[in-house]
């Protein structure tokens, strides 16, 4: 069994909305509402046991996962949400070994995800221009234990004479303007690689959409994923009422070769739209 060590990262976890990430120092005490914790007493235990506070408080002892460490980190921007961060990870097939690129690093929570599932043969690529936003960024990269899986450099993409990098699995956005981007993550995508930005209003999403199609993307998707969380007890199971709600929209696209056929009328792609509709319906009947 994993044991704790001095400097070891432990999720204290005393309720769902009361749990703290540090890093275990012996000198260190941490004093909260329900008792002080001492880290010492934490020191050569293992993940997934217990300790108590002066008040006689249990608190686990568990081990960080990735979802702790991007809920929990420093944020000097509004952080992309774990319900987001899976269905980005499916949609894409985010997996070891690819190679992506990260336009507005941010608070570096999103890096830190998709760091963890490129690893350890996989390296991602941050832009960020900001240089406060990167040295927050850093620190919560870094205690997460994926900063050797990541590149962070200080640059705009936008005003950039030349791309910094070619062939990637991925491109991700999280700007106020992605559209603006939307031609130099054509060029640094290989053939079928994915596009995929964080659109927190409809407006973006609509100019987005747009330079989307005039720069010969397709398998193009717009989401906003829901998740609605129960509280489960016995005889009293109901829906809660504490939620998140609107956290962001997610376009996803992927660059073709192949030029679009530009002849084609609006009314000829919403029939198209309709089509497609038709055919899932059926889709769905025979199944």
């Amino acid at each position: 069994m994993k044991k704790i060590k001095q400097n070891s990262n432990v999720l204290f976890f005393f309720s769902d909305s009361k749990k703290w990430l540090m890093k275990v120092s012996k000198n260190q005490q941490f004093h909260t509402h329900v008792g002080v914790i001492e880290h010492k007493k934490a020191i050569g235990k293992e993940y997934g046991s217990s300790l108590k506070t002066n008040k006689g408080k249990i608190i686990y002892l568990l081990e960080p996962t990735i979802y702790d460490y991007v809920m929990k980190s420093q944020r000097s921007t509004q952080i992309v949400y774990p319900k987001d961060l899976g269905y980005i990870a499916a949609r894409t097939g985010l997996q070891s070994g690819q190679k992506i690129v990260e336009i507005g690093t941010g608070s570096g929570s999103l890096t830190t995800f998709l760091a963890s599932l490129v690893k350890p043969r996989g390296h991602v690529y941050t832009y960020d221009v900001d240089e406060n936003f990167m040295a927050i960024a850093q620190k919560n990269i870094e205690r997460a234990g994926v900063a050797k899986f990541v590149t962070m450099e200080k640059l705009d993409i936008k005003s950039a004479k030349k791309v910094p990098m070619s062939e990637v699995d991925m491109v991700m956005v999280d700007l106020g303007d992605p559209w603006t981007v939307v031609p130099q993550a054509r060029k640094m995508l290989k053939g079928s690689g994915f596009i995929v930005t964080i659109c927190p209003t409809m407006n973006q999403l609509e100019k987005l959409a747009s330079a989307l199609w005039e720069n010969d993307f397709f398998d193009m998707e717009f989401t906003e994923q829901i998740v609605r969380t129960i509280e489960a007890r016995e005889g009293k199971t109901r829906h809660s009422f504490r939620g998140i709600g609107h956290t962001t929209y997610v376009a996803f696209a992927r660059k073709v070769t192949s030029p679009r056929d530009r002849r084609k009328t609006d009314a000829e792609l919403e029939g198209a739209t309709e089509e497609m509709q038709e055919d899932e319906s059926l889709s769905s009947v025979e199944k």
